[in-house]
């Protein structure tokens, strides 16, 4: 019988997935969606090729899987962070502010690396879903602000966060990155602006 590292074998065989849903992950955001082979998902998790068989069918459950967990972590900080905002402006703030934070850690990568990869068609419309309910606490806020045109608003407003996200990742300082992202938000947000 194989040695399992954890108190039951239940435990083991759920540790043993995360190991391969994290490998995954990250042969996705260094190397790209065609990298994820079950070959070098578990060459990275230190495990069988063979074990990658054992927890997803094909690569394509893999990289379903992986979408399907690229959202809710950052889901739960957007949704706690706006909770306590008063104002759809301190709503749109702290869902700006958490997103940049997150994008400073990394947690975009994951969707980024899929948003380019080549997935079936069902993968792709699912991880366009997740994106949709994520940004939908945004558009509300946008909405909410009572700006002219709020749909066109938040898409503009969705394309400097976009702007302050690539700033991020390619090095510039998260704090300066937010102070200028809310700043230009604010203006566009502002009342009486001729908007």
């Amino acid at each position: 019988m194989p040695k399992i590292s954890a108190a039951t074998v239940a435990e083991h065989r759920a540790r043993q997935r995360e190991a391969l849903i994290e490998a995954a992950v990250d042969i996705l955001v260094t190397e790209g969606a065609a990298a994820v082979t079950p070959a070098a998902v578990g060459a990275r998790a230190g495990l069988a090729r063979s074990s990658v068989y054992q927890y997803f069918d094909s690569v394509a459950v893999l990289l379903a899987t992986i979408v399907e967990e690229a959202f809710p972590r950052a889901n739960k900080a957007l949704e706690e962070a706006m909770e306590d905002a008063r104002t759809p402006l301190e709503r749109i703030d702290s869902y700006l502010t958490t997103t940049l934070r997150l994008a400073a850690e990394g947690a975009h990568r994951p969707a980024a690396a899929l948003m380019a990869a080549d997935l079936h068609p069902s993968c792709r419309e699912r991880l366009m879903e997740l994106h949709r309910e994520q940004i939908a606490p945004f558009r509300a806020a946008v909405r909410d602000a009572g700006v002219p045109d709020p749909g066109l608003t938040a898409d503009l407003l969705g394309g400097l966060l976009q702007g302050a996200m690539a700033a991020v990742e390619r090095g510039t300082p998260v704090d300066a990155v937010l102070e200028r992202t809310l700043t230009l938000a604010h203006r566009c947000l502002a009342p009486g602006d001729g908007a």
